[in-house]
């Protein structure tokens, strides 16, 4: 038995080192699961050499502070083995618990694996001390030493991947590095050396091994090594997450400008403190100014409780603020504006800051006014030509009156004509024709009052038989198809639907003219009206032509307001058809086309059996300006003019 000691420096370079390399583990480990793949992979490799390579250099460290008054050396095979050992077994334990699917029970499978492979790591090196003596251990203490390990490993695991901050972490890797280090000299506690004679034993040493002083240079590069490219790997990540958070700073920024806004922030009680450069350029107040409650004084005076009451309320409700007022610009102009601020949390769940947006919105405001004066102005003009139209109309339907007076005098002339029957009938016939329009009329200028009234049209449904009204919307354009010498069918059974019969009226009506408008001249026209049942309860309806067809790329412009398609030598404004779309889709159906040049066009429109129930049947106004109407249920769309074809 010889008498052993330490000596004290090595003994506190060993704990460092430990410490530090625990440290370092723990900020790569910590960065394994926020990575993407490469990343992950490259900092698990590097948690693993520092944690590893650091145990493994203490271990050595704490060797070479072990005085035991006998010539020791290292075997240079083992102690390479005994790295390899480290780190191998650390790395593989850090990638069991830091696999995104991992659960906090993996840290009780890894922690023992981990701690088992440290403890071989030290008795390996140990293993590999060369010295003219004996080496024996005490049981007890050696499974004390493997416990310790087992244990501090476990810990290490659990420390690497939870969320910790800079002090957090730097008290966890103390712990760590402690825990570390006391497993390594309870494991020297528990060897007992015993010297032997000396001679051929130490010219083998010689030979065969590294010296005390070789290996302290070695052990001290390697650790050096290692803890140097931790920290330049360190300092890289660290310039690619600030490089990173400028990146995103600058599009936040950019974000904020592209929709005109001006970010500020506030205190947790919701005071304006700090600088406020975007709420300084809007308005033109000093810092002195706007601090604490100041920015309520570049507020609209009218806004200006309203405002700071719903802002004091949001804060005491740490809910989100969104509110709208007028703020006095540098320029001295008052600015719409609309306010969103939410609340950043801090890891407590207490309110760190506020951040807002104050998003200009006085062109809008301004807009929406204008077409509340436009919408005023078209509705008192619809009911000024409503009314004057009512005048030319009570004419019409007097000369009609004189006009049956007439016919049936003529009746009475013409009893013993031979053609006396013929032209009565022909002319009560023109005269039912004329009397129908007068009542189509009527119900148009009652609904443009309506409209003029209420701002929107709304739509009374009822049962239609649709073969009759098909029919009679077809005689009433009689003359047109004599005069284009075409024939226009209707299908004996048409379904019955329920909905409102101007509306109904107005879209066969302009289906039919159009099909008759442009049929060939050269070829005897028809034009044909069918239906046939479509899912869900609807029916569909098919106008179909032998005309002259439209082309391809015409049919989802035809539907627009003002356009048209192919030769304009037909009389036409391109309204007809921008009007049937939007009273189809007020009514709940929709409309398609199908056509080629000169195979003719079938418009397909399909209708609910029943009224419409789940949506508003109303028309209004575009948002944004255009003269003509969109359906309600679709109001946060613009009209036809303005979006896309969606059917």
């Amino acid at each position: 038995m010889i008498s052993t000691g330490y000596n004290p420096a090595l003994v506190a370079l060993s704990l460092a080192i430990a410490v530090l390399a625990s440290y370092t583990a723990l900020d790569f480990g910590g960065r394994v699961r926020d990575g993407g793949a490469r990343l992950r992979w490259a900092w698990l490799v590097g948690a693993a050499l520092a944690m590893g390579g650091g145990i493994w250099s203490m271990h050595f460290v704490g060797m070479l502070a072990f005085e035991m008054g006998l010539p020791a050396a290292y075997d240079l095979g083992r102690t390479l083995l005994s790295l390899l050992i480290a780190v191998a077994v650390t790395g593989a334990a850090l990638a069991w618990v830091g696999r995104r699917q991992a659960a906090r029970w993996d840290v009780l499978v890894a922690g023992p694996i981990m701690g088992i492979g440290v403890a071989a790591m030290h008795y390996t090196g140990m293993a590999a001390m060369r010295m003219p003596g004996n080496l024996a251990y005490s049981l007890p203490i050696v499974a004390l030493s493997v416990g310790i390990a087992v244990l501090a490993a476990t810990v290490a695991l659990w420390l690497t991947f939870r969320p910790t901050g800079i002090w957090q972490r730097f008290a966890a890797a103390l712990v760590m590095g402690v825990a570390v280090a006391g497993m390594h000299y309870t494991g020297m506690a528990a060897a007992t050396i015993t010297a032997e004679e000396s001679g051929a034993h130490s010219a083998h040493l010689a030979a065969t091994s590294v010296d005390q002083q070789n290996l302290a240079l070695y052990v001290a590069g390697v650790t050096f090594v290692i803890l140097f490219l931790a920290m330049l790997a360190s300092a890289f990540d660290q310039q690619r997450i600030q490089g990173e958070l400028r990146a995103s700073e600058e599009r936040f920024r950019a974000a904020v400008a592209a929709v005109r806004g001006v970010l500020w922030t506030n205190d947790p009680q919701g005071r304006m403190t700090g600088e406020q450069p975007g709420w300084a350029a809007l308005t033109g107040q000093t810092r002195a100014e706007y601090q604490n409650y100041g920015w309520a004084d570049a507020v609209h005076p009218d806004d200006r409780q309203p405002s700071v009451e719903a802002w004091n309320a949001t804060v005491a409700g740490r809910s989100t603020f969104v509110h709208e007022h007028r703020v006095r610009a540098r320029d001295g102009l008052w600015r719409h504006f609309s306010i969103r601020a939410v609340p950043v949390f801090d890891g407590h769940g207490a309110i760190r800051e506020w951040v807002g947006v104050h998003t200009d919105i006085t062109e809008q405001r301004e807009a929406e006014a204008e077409l509340r004066e436009s919408n005023e102005e078209i509705q008192r003009y619809a009911y000024i030509v409503s009314h004057d139209l009512r005048a030319p109309l009570v004419n019409v339907m007097g000369f009609t009156s004189e006009l049956e007076a007439v016919r049936e005098e003529l009746q009475t002339l013409l009893r013993d004509h031979p053609q006396g029957a013929r032209i009565n009938d022909d002319i009560a016939e023109s005269l039912g024709f004329i009397q129908a329009a007068i009542i189509k009329m009527e119900r148009l200028i009652a609904a443009i009052l309506k409209l003029s009234r209420e701002g929107r049209r709304r739509f009374d449904p009822e049962p239609l038989a649709m073969t009759h009204l098909v029919r009679g919307i077809a005689d009433a354009q009689r003359h047109q198809a004599d005069r284009k010498g075409a024939t226009v069918s209707v299908a004996e059974e048409l379904p019955e639907i329920v909905a409102d019969r101007l509306a109904v009226e107005q879209v066969f009506g302009n289906l039919i003219d159009n099909a008759l408008k442009y049929l060939d001249p050269a070829r005897p026209g028809t034009v044909e009206v069918t239906a046939s049942p479509a899912p869900g309860n609807r029916i569909r309806f098919a106008v179909s032509d032998n005309g002259r067809g439209i082309p391809p790329q015409d049919h989802g412009r035809i539907f627009e307001l003002f356009r048209r398609s192919g030769a304009q030598d037909q009389p036409g404004e391109g309204i007809g058809l921008a009007s049937v779309k939007a009273l189809v889709r007020a009514l709940g159906g929709r409309i398609e086309v199908s056509s080629q040049p000169g195979a003719g066009t079938t418009f397909i429109v399909t209708l609910p059996r029943g009224p419409v129930t789940d949506r508003s049947a109303a028309i209004t106004h575009c948002p944004t300006r255009c003269p003509w109407p969109r359906s309600d249920h679709a109001a946060a769309l613009p009209c036809r003019q303005h979006r896309d074809d969606r059917g």
